[in-house]
């Protein structure tokens, strides 16, 4: 099951996602993480929320990984 990454209020630090890297844009590789911070203050974001992984890494959210 995933969840949509463009609303805020579906993500909080320790979720898992796969987010798109800026370097990643034009081809779309995902990378999965745990979520560490929340950097777009906004409640949504057509592009996906942006969020800093806990390896540091920072994308935008396209999926959240549901148990």
């Amino acid at each position: 099951m995933e969840q949509d990454g463009r609303n805020r209020n579906n993500i909080v630090p320790g979720k898992e996602v796969d987010i798109v890297l800026k370097k990643d844009q034009k081809t779309g590789k995902l990378t999965r993480g745990i979520v560490k911070d929340l950097l777009t203050n906004s409640a949504f974001h057509p592009h996906g929320i942006k969020v800093r992984l806990q390896d540091g890494q920072v994308g935008r959210v396209k999926s959240i990984i549901l148990e």
